[in-house]
């Protein structure tokens, strides 16, 4: 404590200053620092404790299979192991299963009905060790990775079980040389699975994209982000073309016109991708048919640009992708509009 007649010392007002704004930098850091840690473990476990099963795993309330189990836990669905240092050798295991964190998807493109298996209540309990894998499990990627290739022809709901995995080789060996590769593989089984249950819908024959419910993006983007340069990123971004693609031409040139840039467009940028080739042959494809629905629309001048374009688009394939089984698709839909065999609708005469 200080005296009375001890003299005060007097902390000029720049150094105040200085101190303050560090103070509010150094809680601007931590908070940061949190978020991030938050925003990265959208579950809040911590990493080293998490794990999921390669097979489908009974619950039990005890360790003891005598009893019921109180819940499953199938291929793919995260749980969260209670006690991570338990020995390898260890029949059961102790854990808080069905612990997934829910994924970041557009609210208006979940159904308005649930079933509740779909996502089951997390619930503590013990499993037998068997096939239970980690971030620390010894060549837990590989484990996880192979375990699909295993099976072509998988049961009922293995699709959404494939997608899971994968997942979570992305998630718990993000330096794994499989990363990649499972990111896309979780990403576009997803995509093609909603892809599917869209079409079905009334409104997937609409002509504009958006009077459709949009395919959720945020898998496929993260894919291009993480891994811009490899063939994988180049996948995923093919696979976002079909949230702009229209539903039903309805004889309307719009449509395709629009669709030959987007393809063209994207061949431009990923020339090296294992689908360029594809995506020139879906432009010659599209501009064959605008070469009949011009003469249609008695546009005879733009017909003849768009048979120009259809075969200068097949002679492309030809040059860069001359082993591509879409080089010689092309060739015959620019051989036909040489002939005026109509594409698109009765070719007939």
């Amino acid at each position: 404590m200080r005296s009375a007649n001890e003299p005060r010392i007097r902390v000029p007002q720049s150094a105040r200053s200085f101190y303050a704004m560090a103070g509010v930098s150094i809680l601007l850091t931590l908070t940061t620092t949190l978020h991030a840690q938050k925003k990265n473990n959208k579950s809040g476990y911590d990493n080293a404790s998490k794990a999921t099963v390669l097979h489908t795993a009974n619950v039990y309330v005890s360790a003891d299979s005598s009893a019921p189990p109180i819940i499953t836990v199938t291929p793919g669905h995260e749980i969260v192991l209670l006690d991570p240092k338990a020995p390898a050798t260890d029949k059961w295991l102790n854990i808080f299963a069905n612990t997934d964190a829910k994924e970041d998807a557009d609210p208006d493109s979940k159904p308005e009905f649930e079933d509740p298996k779909d996502n089951p209540d997390p619930s503590s309990g013990w499993i037998r060790n068997k096939g239970v894998v980690g971030p620390n499990t010894p060549n837990g990627d590989a484990l996880i990775f192979e375990s699909q290739a295993m099976q072509p022809h998988g049961p009922k709901g293995s699709a959404e079980a494939a997608h899971l995995l994968y997942r979570r080789v992305a998630e718990y060996f993000p330096q794994s040389p499989l990363a990649a590769e499972a990111a896309f593989r979780s990403a576009d089984i997803r995509w093609q699975l909603d892809k599917t249950d869209i079409s079905t819908l009334p409104s997937a024959h609409e002509q504009e994209a958006y009077l459709r419910p949009q395919l959720y993006e945020g898998e496929l983007k993260r894919v291009v982000k993480l891994y811009p340069q490899s063939s994988f990123a180049a996948r995923a971004a093919f696979d976002l073309l079909d949230n702009r693609l229209c539903g039903d031409w309805q004889g309307l040139p719009k449509c395709p016109e629009m669709e030959t840039t987007l393809y063209l467009r994207y061949a431009d940028q990923y020339p090296d991708s294992p689908k360029a080739a594809e995506s020139l042959y879906n432009a010659a494809y599209r501009q064959g048919v605008l070469v009949t629905m011009y003469l249609v629309d008695e546009n005879p001048k733009l017909s003849a640009q768009a048979a120009k374009a259809c075969q200068s688009i097949a002679d492309e394939l030809k040059q860069k992708y001359p082993g591509s089984d879409y080089t010689a698709r092309a060739a015959s839909i620019a051989f036909r509009v040489r002939q005026g065999i109509p594409i698109y609708g009765s070719d007939r005469d």
